[in-house]
């Protein structure tokens, strides 16, 4: 196969476009826009067989010199030729033998090699192709044409990539860089190899020149970077050149290259990076680049714009890593904002001795961008002196944060409380309207604080799309924002928007991501709720992000009548949730009587607290009525009894089983078959309501892990359970290891997993008789 006519071709193309100028089109009409010769130049694909780059391989070698005398013409006949089979490596400078004896004793440079070509004469040795040397020729035999070809074209890619090396690492003048420039990146896209290293060669290559030469123009940048356009659609940029882009960003934002040349290339970026912290400065690039964007005169809306090309038009966005790469980007940015503040963390006091004031002035460091103050011993004395209940604020100034504390004597007594305890407080605690700090302002420079508001907005945008919005919730459960940006009003009000959106959505694992991640970790619930730092609307978007949970008719998703969740509330919230039932807030009134009807108070104190906080408005007393009248239902059916057994026919849904719990007494029910019925999640708000039942048979239901969590935690005398064939999972099963008294549990036919089942069988001590058949444990 003869490549000569085809290479020749190519040259044509290449200097009927080389002959454009291609900077020029910058000035054209608004027709004509500045990427359309990239564009144009990328369509310049060799047609026909496509071949990989070969690094190395097995080639007969025979090296002819040039003859000189008669007898060594007669030696270099071609029925005198000897061939040695060597394996070849192509290295970046010279052709190599892995056995460096007889004709590839010595490696041959490409600088070496004056021509590669393939022999086309008549009785020339078949798959042959020549390389022209001083003084000679060397014949490299390849096994077949392809083979033959592909060494061909290996060898030309190799041989000019070094002659390009060698131009560029020593420019002289620029119009003549940028010309070798235009036709490497030409050679690079008519190249009928496919690799990788095809078009990152060239980028490599500018990267460098661009790295060792900082005195480049403006316009001598952006040539360069139209030039190489083409082959960033399909390649991630270098790093050097990540750092040339970002400059040219920050140094001229407006320039159209932005728009018409990175775009596409950041895009791209979006689509296809799989991580940022293997390539840190893509990132650094796309986050440059957006702001670029919003430098330009529609600030936002461009922004906006671009945001909605990467989503794309349709209710779902097609790019799974879109997102994950946006927020990398915003957190990233976010987190570049508070840098200087994060970086000296080191002086200031830590969480502990923030909680327990125990840091004494003589070890503060000086000139702290971030300082959270302690007791003075100085004003102590003061206050022991002068026996003064309250001390007078202190400010401290540094150059860009301001903060100022209001203590009391009772603040100074739980803090002498807690020193004696090693516990790390935890974050939102410590940034809690508590005894140490009533005040917290941070001032961000103009520069950070045009970032800050770019980027929180770009989250606001995410938070609008519907498909987004539940992988969102879930990257930003965790709170990934330093402790200096949750201290921020600024930063927190604006995000409020955010949090807003996750609590109004109706989908159970978007509004579940504002509750904490891990135990022992506060998530945005407590963030945003009465007396967290963020809270500016006494408790409005607390309300509703427990309101969202009232709105759901799954069972799972009503999170918020758990003891679990009841519980935490009364521990750490109860005072604001009085507060707000007091001013008629419905949904605290809710909860406030879920805590009565579920004996979540111990104290007699509060009970009646809570008593006269819900009888104060009219929705609380409604309320409050309608408890008593369930109660008093309660104690009479606990009290006349009832069946001890009770079976329902097939067939019966939810509806049938609540209005016959309804119809009778059922205090002594121990036995309940629901077997091959309709019942679903929802009947067991009901079935919590017998207090003798232990013995319940879900077979061939659609009872699936909601209810399955509610009955564990209400009926923990349950003594025998069948849930053959029924849709519960791991993440309902795990529940029952609260219910101690469970003897006889039927698994058959679920979605148990043999994890689960080993987790169950620890926690079970009287757990006798198991049916795991036709499951993952069996």
């Amino acid at each position: 196969m003869d490549r000569t006519g085809g290479s020749g071709g190519g040259s044509d193309r290449r200097q009927t476009e080389e002959s454009k100028p291609l900077l020029g089109e910058m000035s054209a009409p608004e027709g004509n826009k500045m990427g359309a010769a990239p564009c144009r130049r990328a369509l310049l694909h060799c047609n026909g067989m496509r071949y990989k780059l070969l690094q190395e391989g097995d080639i007969q070698v025979c090296v002819i010199r040039h003859p000189r005398t008669f007898l060594s013409k007669i030696l270099t006949s071609k029925f005198l030729r000897r061939w040695e089979p060597h394996h070849l490596t192509l290295a970046d400078n010279s052709v190599a033998s892995a056995t460096p004896t007889g004709y590839m004793e010595n490696s041959i440079s490409y600088s070496a090699i004056e021509d590669v070509q393939l022999l086309s004469w008549e009785n020339a040795p078949k798959y042959c192709l020549q390389l022209t040397i001083p003084g000679g020729t060397v014949l490299l035999q390849a096994a077949n044409s392809y083979l033959r070809d592909q060494w061909f074209h290996s060898l030309q890619w190799k041989k000019k990539i070094y002659k390009y090396k060698k131009v560029l690492s020593n420019p002289s003048r620029w119009e003549v860089v940028l010309k070798e420039i235009r036709t490497l990146v030409d050679m690079a896209l008519t190249s009928p190899l496919q690799d990788d290293s095809i078009h990152q060669a060239p980028l490599e290559i500018v990267s460098k020149l661009l790295s060792e030469n900082n005195n480049l123009t403006t316009q001598d940048h952006e040539s360069i970077i139209v030039a190489i356009a083409p082959l960033l659609e399909n390649n991630h940029p270098p790093p050097d050149l990540c750092e040339f882009f970002c400059k040219h960003c920050r140094e001229r934002p407006r320039s159209m290259v932005v728009i018409e040349v990175f775009t596409p290339v950041v895009q791209r970026i979006l689509k296809h990076n799989m991580d940022f912290g293997k390539c840190p400065r893509l990132r650094l690039f796309t986050q440059e680049y957006i702001l670029a964007l919003n430098e330009l005169n529609a600030g936002m809306e461009v922004v906006k714009k671009f945001i909605h090309s990467m989503h794309g038009p349709t209710g779902q966005c097609p790019h799974p890593r879109v997102l994950p790469n946006l927020v990398a980007v915003c957190l990233a940015a976010i987190y570049s904002c508070y840098e200087e503040f994060i970086n000296s963390r080191d002086n200031s006091p830590s969480l502990k001795e923030i909680r327990n004031g125990c840091q004494q002035q003589c070890d503060r460091k000086p000139n702290l961008p971030l300082r959270l103050l302690h007791t003075s011993p100085d004003l102590v004395s003061q206050e022991a002196t002068l026996n003064e209940s309250r001390l007078k604020p202190v400010i401290v100034t540094s150059n860009e944060i301001h903060v100022e504390v209001e203590r009391n004597n009772t603040a100074n007594q739980k803090m002498t409380a807690n020193v004696g305890n090693d516990s790390e407080p935890n974050l939102i605690d410590c940034l809690m309207v508590s005894p140490t700090c009533s005040t917290m302002s941070i001032e961000l420079s103009a520069q950070a604080d045009r970032i800050l508001g770019c980027y929180v907005e770009i989250l606001k945008m995410l938070s609008d799309y519907d498909d987004w919005r539940p992988a969102l919730a879930s990257l930003l459960q965790p709170i990934p924002f330093p402790k200096e940006a949750l201290a921020h009003e600024k930063f927190t009000k604006e995000l409020k928007y955010v949090i807003q959106r996750f609590a109004e959505d109706p989908r159970q694992e978007v509004h579940s991501c504002l509750l904490s991640v891990r135990a022992g970790k506060d998530g945005w619930f407590q963030l945003y709720s009465p007396g967290g730092v963020a809270c500016d609307d006494d408790g409005e978007l607390f309300a509703s992000m427990v309101r969202v949970c009232n709105n759901v008719h799954i069972l799972m998703g009503s999170c918020y009548k758990t003891k679990k969740f009841l519980l935490s509330l009364a521990e750490n919230k109860l005072g604001p949730c009085m507060l707000l039932a007091l001013r008629g807030n419905q949904t605290m009134v809710e909860i406030l009587c879920l805590m009565l009807e579920y004996n979540i108070i111990d104290n007699n104190d509060t009970q009646l607290q809570i008593i006269s906080t819900l009888e104060s408005t009219d929705v609380g007393k409604r309320m409050y009525e309608q408890l008593c009248d369930r109660q008093r239902e309660l104690k009479e059916l606990q009290r006349k009894g009832g069946p001890t057994r009770l079976t329902l026919p097939s067939k019966s849904t939810d509806a049938d089983l609540a209005r016959l719990l309804s119809s009778g007494s059922f205090g002594n029910l121990e036995n309940l078959s629901l077997a091959f019925t309709n019942v679903t999640s929802a009947c067991a708000e009901h079935l919590i309501k017998l207090p003798s039942l232990k013995q319940l048979n879900l077979w061939s239901t659609q009872f699936g892990d909601a209810g399955l969590r509610l009955l564990s935690e209400h009926l923990t005398m349950l003594q025998v359970l069948n849930l053959c064939e029924t849709p519960v999972t791991d993440a309902g099963l795990l529940a029952l290891s609260s219910m101690k008294s469970l003897c006889s549990l039927n698994m058959n036919s679920t979605k148990l997993s043999a994890d689960t089942y080993e987790d169950l069988k620890a926690k079970l001590p009287n757990l006798k008789e198991v049916d795991v058949r036709y499951t993952e444990a069996w």
